[in-house]
């Protein structure tokens, strides 16, 4: 009789879900659909993986937005950040809620006016805006935000030699309270570069001041920083019309609000501890609202939230690729999204449901996705069923910048589809074949011969 192999022995801890003296366990619901359409159904028509974007969640989380700044406030415009996610379909969905575009870059420029937007509706925000870009926003009558002295400069320049004016604001950082600051963009409010500015734009014919800006960060819990924010930003504006006696048209206070999911290492879930928009609302609202702007000359607030309006609206689904042991006994699940289609793992620890009912049986698991990368990780650990080989799967918030920030890295990427407000389902964008990858290569004709 030949030797038997040996095989380390593991201990695993397994729970299922059910109240005990030492507590509730870890619940994972089953999620078999999406805005009431079967998630195997999206599978079998489109594969796997796939994004998945629902309408009706976008407009209903627009109204939600929009309820709690108009109830408070007469003056408010939404501009919907490209950055976030632009996707042509995502795009209009916004746009016919009456969403301008706010961009930061030429391209993203170029496909709001390819989406059909006005150039006197899109903001132009940015660092990095050529001159050419420059021109082309002047002349179209679009909001140019002025981030550093250099591009002041020479958009001012480019206005004089081509008899242009331009719509300008600027963009203005600041302390909040929140560390580390957010000083890389825009013109300084505490050493004085922000009101400097104010002055050579007041005293440049070609340049109409309309508006100020800031943007205090990414995923903001702290809803008095932007009360903080606001207060300056209208005592700017005070200044302006005390000085000038002018009046800007808009305090855009950028975007920054927290969706839903919950940040890696946060002790508490992001569904619990992040602020309403009712909250958000109020704060910037009301620092407004009581500064020394006369009431009948109270700008137009503008938004640019992004992460907070798509992120729950849009879901990865996919299937179980492998199962494995790792050398310390935890369960490795190898799934078919990797950190090329879903960038924000590196920042959320998503929720991640199984498709079909399980035994309520969980355990430590790392979710792996299939590149050959050691840092394709969804989730370092959780407690999860152990799902087999070809099994299902929905991540969801995964709404925000995936669709911008992907990659067709080792895996190329997949459909993308749109469950409308009937719950039909649109393919709206295909997925890449190898044709698509190299139609823009060129091989030097001493390489291209076969051997």
């Amino acid at each position: 009789m030949s030797k038997q192999i040996f095989e380390r022995p593991t201990i695993t801890k397994l729970s299922p879900g059910v109240p005990s003296k030492h507590g509730v366990g870890s619940v994972i619901a089953p999620m078999p659909m999406i805005d009431g359409v079967k998630v195997d159904d999206l599978i079998d028509a489109y594969g796997s993986p796939l994004y998945v974007f629902s309408e009706r969640t976008i407009r209903r989380t627009m109204e939600d937005i929009k309820r709690a700044f108009s109830v408070r406030y007469p003056k408010v415009q939404m501009a919907w950040s490209y950055k976030t996610n632009y996707l042509d379909s995502i795009c209009q969905i916004f746009h016919q809620e009456g969403s301008w575009a706010e961009v930061v870059s030429g391209f993203e420029y170029d496909k709001a006016i390819r989406n059909g937007v006005k150039g006197e509706n899109i903001i132009f925000n940015g660092p990095a805006k050529s001159s050419e870009e420059l021109e082309k926003a002047a002349r179209n009558g679009s909001f140019i935000h002025i981030d550093h002295f250099d591009e002041l400069f020479m958009l001012s320049d480019i206005c004089h030699k081509k008899n242009l004016e331009a719509r300008v604001a600027i963009r203005v950082n600041m302390d909040v309270g929140v560390y580390p600051k957010w000083d890389r963009f825009g013109l300084n409010y505490e050493n004085g570069e922000a009101w400097d500015a104010l002055n050579r734009i007041m005293l440049n014919p070609k340049l109409k001041l309309v508006g100020l800006h800031t943007h205090i960060g990414t995923y903001m819990m702290s809803t008095d920083a932007y009360r903080i924010a606001a207060s300056k930003l209208a005592e700017l504006a005070s200044e302006v019309a005390k000085k000038f006696d002018h009046y800007i048209s808009y305090i855009d206070m950028g975007g920054g609000f927290a969706s839903k999911n919950t940040l890696r290492g946060a002790y508490l879930s992001g569904e619990d501890t992040t602020p309403s928009f009712d909250e958000y609302a109020e704060a910037i609202t009301s620092a407004i609202i009581d500064s020394q702007i006369k009431p009948d000359k109270l700008p137009t607030i503008i938004l640019e939230t992004g992460r907070a309006l798509i992120d729950n609206a849009g879901s990865i689904v996919g299937s179980v690729l492998a199962n494995k042991r790792l050398s310390d006994g935890r369960r490795a699940t190898i799934v078919d999204v990797g950190v090329n289609l879903l960038f924000t793992a590196f920042w959320y620890d998503h929720k991640i449901h199984p498709v079909s009912n399980h035994s309520g049986l969980v355990e430590e698991t790392t979710i792996y996705g299939p590149l050959c990368m050691n840092i394709d990780v969804l989730r370092p650990s959780l407690m999860f069923p152990a799902l087999k080989r070809g099994d299902r799967f929905v991540i969801t918030r995964t709404g925000a910048y995936n669709n911008t920030q992907w990659l067709q890295f080792i895996t190329t990427r997949p459909n993308v589809v749109l469950i409308d407000m009937s719950r039909e389902v649109h393919l709206i964008r295909k997925a890449e074949t190898l044709e698509n990858i190299v139609e823009n290569e060129l091989t030097p004709e001493y390489l291209s011969k076969k051997k």
